[in-house]
């Protein structure tokens, strides 16, 4: 398994951000990776890109770049895995058009007061997200989407960002709220990497793990590179593209996803239910918006059971050190899986944006799946 810190600029990768798109990234990866290959001598491997998030556009054009080569020495893609991935049109789309109905279906956990609610349900019909979902939403779905992007320039579409008003008031109940895990309470915890909610944070007396000496001096790293986990912009485009990220490409729906779905028919895309920064039913949505193989969207609404049968590996010794021998058994329903002509989706109960960390017996499935060892979830 082979992780690499790209973007340039991003963790310890050295150089200057010249990127205006992902075929700009995509182009310097598979250079980047052809090079690696050569130095290693590992040639003649089956190749399989995963990532999360923001790599939901990353994965699918670096893939797509790959494919390109026609070079299977090199770039034989195999198969393709994204988490929580912006996949879409993520602003309209995976946050604002659906967010008021995640909050209806999780105030239970976010406690946001009943006026407040109202205000977002009313925002959520003027605005016009109400019409799109009923509209949209649908299995097959009803027709091509039309483009939607968010304008935070716009005085019309910031007066409907409930997205960032849902955020605010969160945090406001509960100092430690976290949008991509919205079970999360206070207190706030530390993560090695310094990034353990939506705040970044490290604790007086602490490091982040990988900007210590010792560590960068362990693994060769360059001293003079001050690691964080993200950094903020990669390309160098301003505000400029369809998200207002400097990065000017199409939503990978609109070309590069279908291409390696259709390519490999390995292709994974999966969302945690309690991520709010990327949201179930978002996903979905843009997921609806994707022709491939032939068809727009899925023709059938996603209702297999994914069941875990796989007992708990980490936690055993300690619950049997307490008495609890036996609670590591299976986890049973965790999550909902669907396929359709090459591509995968699953739907992650009781996760957050990260889900091998909140899930990871369900992760190694869908791994397994995506490495062609397992028919189904």
């Amino acid at each position: 398994m082979l992780w690499v810190e790209q973007p340039v600029t991003t963790g310890f990768s050295v150089g200057t951000a010249n990127a205006t798109s992902e075929e700009d990234i995509a182009a310097d990866f598979v250079a980047w990776f052809k090079n690696w290959q050569d130095i290693f001598g590992i040639q003649n491997y089956k190749i399989y890109v995963t990532g999360e998030s923001y790599a939901g556009r990353y994965v699918p054009y670096i893939s797509a770049a790959m494919l390109d080569q026609n070079d299977t020495t090199y770039y034989d893609l195999s198969g393709a895995l994204v988490y929580d991935p912006c996949i879409g049109s993520f602003v309209y789309t995976q946050q604002e058009a659906v967010a008021v109905p995640f909050v209806l279906e999780n105030n239970n956990m976010l406690n946001l007061n009943d006026s407040l609610v109202q205000e977002l349900q009313s925002l959520h019909e003027s605005c016009g997200y109400q019409e799109y979902v009923d509209t949209y939403f649908t299995f097959p779905p009803a027709g091509q989407q039309p483009p939607k992007y968010f304008n935070y320039s716009d005085p019309d579409d910031l007066s409907c960002d409930v997205f960032d008003i849902i955020d605010t008031a969160a945090l406001v109940v509960n100092n430690c709220f976290d949008v991509y895990e919205v079970t999360s309470q206070c207190p706030l915890l530390w993560d090695v990497l310094s990034f353990p909610t939506q705040l970044v944070y490290t604790p007086a007396g602490a490091d982040t793990y990988f900007d210590r000496t010792d560590v960068k001096l362990a693994i060769h790293a360059p001293l003079n590179v001050t690691w964080g986990e993200c950094v903020g912009a990669p390309f160098v485009g301003g505000d400029s593209g369809p998200e207002q990220e400097g990065d000017n490409s199409a939503d990978p729906i609109q070309h590069v996803l279908p291409q390696v779905i259709e390519a490999t028919n390995r292709v994974l895309i999966g969302n945690g239910d309690y991520d709010m920064i990327i949201i179930t039913n978002g996903t979905l949505l843009s997921i609806q918006n994707m022709t491939w193989n032939g068809q727009l969207g899925f023709q059938t609404q996603p209702s297999e059971p994914i069941n875990i049968t796989m007992p708990d590996l980490a936690w055993a010794d300690v619950f049997a050190e307490n008495g609890g021998a036996g609670v590591d058994g299976p986890q049973g329903t965790m999550g909902i899986q669907h396929y359709e002509r090459g591509l995968m989706w699953a739907e992650t109960f009781q996760s957050g944006h990260m889900q091998p960390q909140y899930q990871p017996r369900v992760a190694w499935r869908h791994i397994q799946w995506v490495l062609g060892r397992i028919d189904s979830l």
